[in-house]
This record gives structure tokens, sequence and C-alpha cells, in this order.
């Protein structure tokens, strides 16, 4: 990993920028309690703190929506791993999306890609319209952005790779453009997660992730966070943090920062396992198509060769299944070692069916546009061993596909 041009604040135990992902992944925003000599941090459950005299607190906390030690700590690893100055954790990753769009004012313009996950497109569609801030979405805005800027734009919405289609944006190519105009550009890096990709090294201006997922990686906890470089944005997105007050707890965080610390260890297992997952979908006559930016077949694998880590394609993938809705479903219920289940990043391997679970607050004709057909479906693998979950979806397919054919004479059911 190229350490990035800026210096990374960590507190002092913390490793320097020299040191690689793995490293700071277990020691940034870690020190030893400098009392007991604990090398694991204590959760610090007080919702208030103590003070000396009026306004003078024993140390440098005094209530804890404003500030937590185990926030801070879990947000100075999560700046750490993005090559940031700063980053801000939030109650969901919903909760982050709507502080950023609680910066813009009245009037404001976004410029969205168009396969977002469904809850940024419901909060886009349905909230920050009622605040006066106007979204247009764009199946390909590499190519459009010149023509979707107005004078009233302020932020550029990436996600790369997109949920649930797995397309990919050159993210300097979008910035270049956006930076030209005045205009921030946030990145959801949720499906790569640090390890894979670093947003702001491309000229994102912000990075955001449902912790939830790849972060925390254990599926309990529900948690989001954004990070940035800029001062000015650390001073409007902090006091919005407080204001709005959507902060996650104490305990959360101690939960967050611990998962974080074996990311590197989870990335990659998860990569093996949808690589050797994808390759054998690809080969399969039940499978209509694949999407999986590992594949030299994605169309943009040149993106993910430039912007991944090692060109990896990260543990999530999805694929188009012969015979419609009806074995999408029946694939979803055929799998024994996957659980059919919405979220995604966790240690365990899921599988659902987007167009009538996560996206199903899409319109169907907005959905096909973007690509989310009734026949996807999406797959997150976790970290079990790679054969074992190539076997599992293997069997899946063949009782969906050739099982419900043999069984019916023509396919239908």
């Amino acid at each position: 990993m190229t350490p990035p041009d800026h210096p990374i604040e960590t507190p002092p135990r913390a490793p320097s920028p020299v040191h690689k992902f793995g490293t700071l992944a277990v020691h940034a925003g870690a020190p030893h309690d400098p009392t007991t000599g604990a090398v694991i941090e204590a959760i610090s459950l007080s919702t208030t703190f103590a003070q000396n005299g009026v306004g003078k607190p024993v140390g440098q906390y005094e209530y804890s929506r404003s500030a937590n030690p185990n926030r801070d700590n879990f947000e100075r690893a999560v700046a750490a791993l993005e090559h940031a100055r700063y980053a801000l954790a939030f109650s969901s990753g919903s909760a982050t999306t709507a502080t950023i769009l609680q910066s813009l004012a009245a009037g404001s313009h976004v410029v969205s890609i168009s396969d977002v996950y469904g809850g940024t497109h419901r909060y886009f569609t349905k909230v920050a319209l009622a605040h006066g801030v106007h979204v247009t979405f764009s199946p390909s805005i590499e190519v459009e952005i010149e023509e979707l800027i107005r004078p009233e734009t302020k932020l550029i919405w990436i996600e790369t790779p997109s949920n649930p289609t797995l397309s990919l944006v050159d993210i300097r190519a979008v910035a270049s453009i956006a930076h030209k105009h005045g205009i921030l550009v946030v990145v959801d890096n949720t499906f790569l997660s640090p390890y894979v990709q670093n947003p702001l090294d491309h000229g994102a201006d912000i990075v955001v992730h449902s912790v939830t997922k790849y972060i925390n990686g254990h599926s309990d906890v529900v948690m989001g966070c954004a990070a940035f470089n800029a001062p000015e944005l650390a001073e409007r997105l902090t006091f919005l943090q407080n204001a709005i007050g959507a902060v996650p707890s104490a305990f959360d965080c101690w939960l967050a920062h611990r998962g974080l610390k074996t990311l590197h260890l989870r990335a990659r297992e998860a990569t093996k396992n949808a690589t050797s997952i994808a390759h054998a979908l690809e080969a399969s006559p039940h499978v209509i198509s694949v999407n999986y930016p590992g594949l030299k077949s994605h169309a943009q694998r040149a993106v993910a060769i430039k912007q991944h880590r090692d060109g990896m394609g990260g543990g999530m993938l999805s694929f188009r299944i012969q015979g419609g809705h009806e074995a999408a479903e029946r694939f979803c219920q055929n799998t024994k070692i996957f659980t059919l289940a919405e979220s995604l990043g966790g240690v365990e391997s899921l599988v659902e069916v987007p167009g009538a679970m996560t996206h199903a607050g899409i319109p169907k004709e907005q959905r096909e546009a973007a690509g989310v057909f009734d026949d996807l479906v999406r797959v997150s693998c976790g970290v079990e061993d790679y054969e074992d979950l190539t076997n599992d979806v293997m069997q899946a397919l063949e009782k969906a596909v050739a099982g419900a054919k043999i069984s019916n004479g023509n396919g239908s059911i």
C-alpha cells in the first residue's frame, strides 16, 4: 500500500502511515490504557462526565452524544484505514447519508448513479426532496456528468461497485470534472471496504460506509461512518453529527472497532470465495450473466485494476438465473450454507433477491433500467471454505433450474 501524501492523525501508540493495512487495522485508534496497561480499550458507557467547575470537565468529554472515548477511537481507526484526516461515526449507514444531505442548502441539486442502494434511493426521492434537495439519477455518470451539472449542483453521489449489479465508476474521471465546478464527490465504499479500495486516493471528497457490513463484519452492529480530509467538512459534519444526534452507542463502537481489526483477513477470504463462485457461475448454462468485478469479462475490469487493491473483486457478486423470478427464489431456498437474508459483509454467507427484497421499494421500470431484474440474485460471500460455498451454489442452481425442468417437463412451475 502506497502511503498517502498527507499525515494520518492517530493516537500516540498507533503506528505511522508507513505501516501496512493490517498493522494499522490492529493498532490505529487503540492505545494501551495508561492506568492499567490494558491492550484492549474499556467500554465507556457513561452518558455524562464530571466537571471540576462550571464549564471545566475533568477530561475532554462532557456528554456522550457530542463525544465518547469509544467513538473517538473507532473514528481514528477508520480515518487511518481510509487515508483520511477525519472520520465520523453515525447510528447507521442511512443516518450517514441523511447527515451529508442535510449539510446542503434547500434548492441544492445532486447527481447520483442510478444503480444505488435502495435505502439511499428512498432517502433521495422521499426525504431529500421534502427538504428542497433535488436528485438526478444517471445510468452512466462518467459519460453524462457534464450535461447533468447545473449551477445549483453541489454533490455527486457514487457507489462503486454499485448495489446490486456491481457496476464500477472511474472515481478520478468524475472527480476531475466535478471539482472544476466546485462540486463535492461522495463515494459509498460499503461493497469493497477500505481494504480493497480507498476512494479519497482517487479524488473523492467524502467516503461513506455502512459499518454494519464489512467494517464490523459480524452482523451484530448497525452503524455508518464518513471519512474526509477538508477541515471545513469536519467542522460542518461534526456540528450536524451532534445537532442531529444520530450517533452510535459506545458498545456498538467497541464492537465495530473489534471487527475492524480483522477486516484485511476477512476481505481477502471473501474475495477468494467470490472469485471461485463467479467463475463457476459464469461457466454454467443455468446462468444468464454474472456481475463480478474480479472477472475478466466484467465490462469495467480496467477500472477495478486501477482502483482496487491488486485488482480484487471483493466479496459481493450478483447473477441472473435462467427461469425468472421463481428460479431466483428457488435458488435462495435451496442453498444449505448460504442464508436467505438481507445485508452483507458478515463472516457468514448470504443470498437474496434484490427485486423483491432490498430494492423492492424502487419502481420496477427504474429497477430494470439499472439492471435489477426479477431474476437477479445477490450473493454476499463470507469466510467459509471456498470449496463448500462453490459446491453449495452449484447444487442450489441445479435444483432451481434443471430440477424444475425435470419435475415439470416444460420448465414451468
